[in-house]
């Protein structure tokens, strides 16, 4: 049998294990696993090994518990609920303002933990229960909710793009920074949408009560400095990164340890909230490294029988294929596997062999990283079987269907396919910032 052939019966055998449902890392680990011990005998042993020290020697694997920490700290002791206050004042005078106060809410929970779920559980217990008692659209608010949770994994902190990171051997701190300009871009579009339609038709987002807004100006500043400080704690871990005066694992921790100080400062730094925090934290860190250990190990055996340099020959001298049109081909993909799997999966599945390929086409991995979450984000939301489409009917009370979830992401996930393709066609709005401080 053809190397060529063994690829196709791994990455195929992995497919059907998904399937069945066996857990990630065990259907991509146990085919690797397997599949070295086949080709190379007891020597495949050393597969597993070699990952599992590059794996314990990557330093910037330090700040996934960080970022993880300081968002569950975050969360748990309800300092995202000022942030809802502060929008809930601040933009009610606005038709659509609660909507478009939910995107800044999302945008900001973004920037305290770099999971979408995160954006997701937030939006659906603290914004849709309000929307909806205030008279807003059902659909119109299931959909901004599940669009504003896309930015998790863009906006940084992004914990995706650390795992992209490290299988893509690229810098955690410009594909970061390359997630910025693309992720307030497209909040700013879901922004723009939400006030032109309500203003188009009002009843979708009708303006707050004339005595809810009367609100005195004293308790408007003091929600409204409750309410941005995420953005100092942000600020306190990414400015000292961004200026050089910190490595990113570093910076990691001043988050994780001003997260967890404003907490005690707020009082709300509880026994309970500590050990949630602690506990979440922990789960989710081992099932990242299990996946990461995994695919770092079918990688290897990818690389070893030159997988890569086969798939980018038929497509480029047998097939003919435009790079391009091989990039887009990619990027369906994602949009399909998006329909069963979720992006950390995805990425593991695909990177061994879209990574390189990448690359051997002449396109930057730190814009593709990019692309990538962007596309992923967009498969979650994709009827019939996104994942965040079953996510939100899970959290969102009785009276929103299934129905009223698939026809409220529509017009979002256009939003997104144009916020793509701009940065496909115009690849500076990803690349300019990254280059502006790292050129320096």
């Amino acid at each position: 049998m053809s190397y060529e052939m063994i690829a196709i019966f791994m990455f195929s055998l992995m497919m059907l294990m998904l399937f069945t449902g066996q857990r990630v890392f065990a259907a991509i680990g146990g085919v690797a696993a397997v599949s070295a011990m086949m080709l190379w005998g007891t020597g495949g042993a050393e597969i597993p090994f070699s990952a599992a020290m590059k794996l314990m020697k990557w330093y910037p694997l330090l700040t996934l518990p960080m970022f993880i920490f300081m968002g569950y700290i975050l969360s748990e002791s309800k300092l995202a609920d000022d942030l809802y206050k502060m929008f809930h004042v601040w933009m009610g005078p606005v038709s659509g303002g609660l909507a478009i106060g939910t995107i800044g809410l999302m945008v900001l929970v973004s920037a305290m933990n770099g999971l979408s779920v995160a954006g997701m559980a937030i939006g659906a217990t603290i914004a849709l229960p309000e929307l909806l008692r205030r008279g807003y659209d059902k659909r119109m608010v299931t959909g901004v909710i599940q669009a504003g949770s896309s930015l998790g994994i863009l906006v940084p902190p992004s914990v995706v793009l650390v795992l992209y990171a490290m299988i893509a051997r690229q810098p955690v701190g410009q594909l970061w920074l390359a997630g910025v300009v693309p992720g307030l871009m497209m909040a700013a579009m879901f922004v723009a949408y939400i006030y032109i339609r309500c203003r188009l038709n009002p009843s979708l987002g009708p303006v707050l009560p004339v005595e809810e807004r009367n609100v005195p100006t004293a308790e408007k500043l003091r929600l409204l400095s409750a309410g941005l400080l995420p953005l100092v704690i942000f600020a306190a871990m990414m400015v000292p990164f961004v200026n050089g005066w910190t490595s990113l694992v570093e910076s990691s921790a001043i988050g994780a340890m001003t997260a967890f100080f404003a907490a005690v400062l707020k009082g709300r730094m509880t026994r309970t909230v500590f050990e949630t925090s602690v506990r979440q934290t922990l789960m989710i860190s081992c099932m990242f490294m299990w996946i990461i250990l995994a695919a770092l190990g079918f990688g290897a055996i990818f690389d070893g029988l030159g997988a890569v340099r086969a798939i980018d020959m038929l497509f480029t001298d047998r097939l003919g294929l435009n790079p391009w049109v091989i990039l887009i081909l990619m990027q369906l993909s994602f949009l399909l596997m998006g329909t069963f799997l979720d992006d950390t999966a995805m990425l593991v599945i695909v990177a061994p062999l879209y990574v390189p390929l990448v690359g051997a086409l002449g396109f930057d991995l730190i814009w593709y990283g990019i692309l990538y979450t962007i596309t992923t984000q967009i498969a979650y939301m994709t009827p019939p079987f996104g994942y965040n489409l079953f996510l939100m009917r899970a959290m969102a009370p009785p009276e929103v269907t299934l129905r009223d979830i698939y026809s409220s992401i529509l017009p979002f996930v256009l939003v997104m396919l144009g916020a793509l393709t701009l940065i496909m066609v115009f690849p500076q709005i990803a690349l300019w910032l990254p280059e502006l401080v790292y050129g320096k």
